[in-house]
This record gives C-alpha cells, structure tokens and sequence, in this order.
C-alpha cells in the first residue's frame, strides 16, 4: 500500500470529525446545573492553613463564592485559573472567594495553592459547613452567597466567567471601587 492510499483509509470524514469534536468538547466541559436559591444558611467557619479561622459573619457584606472542589478533580483544577481571575477583577467590589477542599489536608491545600500561586482563601471542610451547604460529594459544586448570608445561586458543575458575571455581578455593590489592587 503506498502512502496516498494509507492517508486516503485513515482520513476521517467531516462527520466524524464534528463528532469527536463534540465528544471532547462535552468530555472536558461537563454541563453545569444552576439552581436559583434563596435560603438562609447557619453561620459557618473554616480554619484556614495558616491557622486563622474564617467566619461567615468575617464576610457579612460581601458576595462568596464558596466553591467545593478536591485537587485530584481535573474540573476543580480547570475552573480555578476562572475563579482566580474573576476574583481579581472584583474582590474590590464586595466579591470573596472561600474554597473549601472536601477531603484535603490543609498541608496538601496550602503548598497546592502556593504552587498554582492563587491567594483567595482555601480550606478543608468541617461539621459547621457541612451543616450550612449539606454534604457536598459531588465536585465541583459553588454556592454564590449574598451579601446578607443568604445562598443565591447553586452551581453544580464547573464554573465559567461569563457564567460567574451573569450570576455574581447583579449582587455586587455598584459604588464599590473597582479594578486591580
């Protein structure tokens, strides 16, 4: 068989072609499912790895994202370059960012942090969150919550920037300062 002829068999056709596209595009960008909520959560803390402990009254006043993830989740690690950028642009508005490890150490969490070099807030979890989002097994899941405690937005599934301004923007306080630091 000369090589036209082996490049002529193993050419896939447009079809198929589309076809893997779409199987690989669905594959490394599962479908989120985004729930509108608006329900009081119980206060809640986290013990951050360098031992300072976070309350959700520490962040009264502000929109959370708190984002359930694990570092052996290949979408955790995918949406956390999104999650770090969007929060860039608008911690100075009012918007944080808690990311709670499901089953972590906080050792593994911080030197994870430190070389991927995101410095939003990460912790693992404990009873006090679980009690405030429920048992949270699936990753990633986020829960956006305002500035009054309250979750708004459920997000099961990666988390997008577009996605995050559409659901994050309408909460923020409008007379925040904006831009970097």
């Amino acid at each position: 068989m000369d090589r036209r002829a082996f490049i002529k068999k193993w050419t896939p056709s447009p079809l198929t072609l589309i076809l893997l596209g779409l199987i690989a595009w669905l594959w490394f960008r599962p479908p989120a499912e985004v729930s509108d909520e608006n329900q009081a959560i119980s206060p809640w803390h986290v013990t951050l790895p360098d031992g300072r402990v976070l309350t959700s009254e520490n962040l009264r006043g502000k929109v959370v994202l708190v984002n359930f993830w694990a570092t052996w989740c290949p979408y955790c690690r995918k949406e956390k370059p999104v999650i770090d950028a969007f929060w860039q642009d608008n911690r100075k508005r009012g918007f944080e960012v808690v990311s709670i490890s499901i089953d972590d150490s906080p050792e593994k969490i911080a030197a994870w942090m430190q070389d991927k070099g995101y410095t939003f807030m990460a912790a693992p979890t404990n009873a006090s969150v679980v009690n405030a989002f429920g048992h949270v097994s699936s990753v990633p899941t986020s829960f956006i919550v305002d500035t009054e405690g309250h979750i708004r937005h459920k997000i099961a599934g990666q988390v997008h920037y577009p996605r995050l301004d559409k659901l994050v923007t309408p909460l923020l306080n409008p007379t925040a300062q904006t831009g970097n630091p």
